[in-house]
């Protein structure tokens, strides 16, 4: 298949996902991708900023974990667009963006300390996105088919 008949095949695609309004569902879990896009990005330049601006002994470190987590920041951002723009790739990496959530909610709720709160709410967050993403309206809408489904 040439690259012109897959382009025009995704196209199609497209347009069938495109039928109709959005459900609310699908735009929920695009906001909640985003926001926690965007919760990576100011976490990721404060600690550049905490870095550049504390003492020297963790000043690389504390750099090379915000550049990461701007990095990070990426998958959920691109899969927010992707949602909002009712693309079926958008799915996956939303889906793993709330799984890679979940341990590190953990992880905060094992801490004796403020990150408790933030555990609590990035564990429901991302519950709540991946209760979204994986139901029927959402993957109807986003035009993913089950296995086995050609129609």
């Amino acid at each position: 298949m040439s690259s012109e008949q897959k382009r025009a095949k995704d196209a199609g695609d497209t347009v069938e996902a495109a039928a109709g309004p959005r459900p609310s569902r699908l735009t929920y879990a695009a906001v909640l991708a985003g926001l926690e896009g965007v919760a990576l990005v100011v976490g990721g330049v404060w600690m550049v900023v905490l870095g550049i601006t504390g003492d020297g002994s963790d000043r690389q470190q504390a750099v090379s974990l915000g550049i990461t987590l701007v990095v990070l920041a990426l998958l959920p951002l691109l899969a927010a667009r992707g949602l909002l723009l009712r693309r079926g790739w958008s799915r996956g990496p939303a889906v793993i963006t709330q799984l890679m959530a979940l341990p590190v909610a953990y992880s905060l709720l094992q801490a004796d300390s403020m990150a408790i709160p933030a555990g609590i709410a990035l564990a429901v967050v991302a519950v709540a996105a991946l209760v979204l993403l994986v139901n029927p309206a959402t993957t109807r809408a986003l035009g993913i088919k089950g296995p086995g489904r050609s129609e």
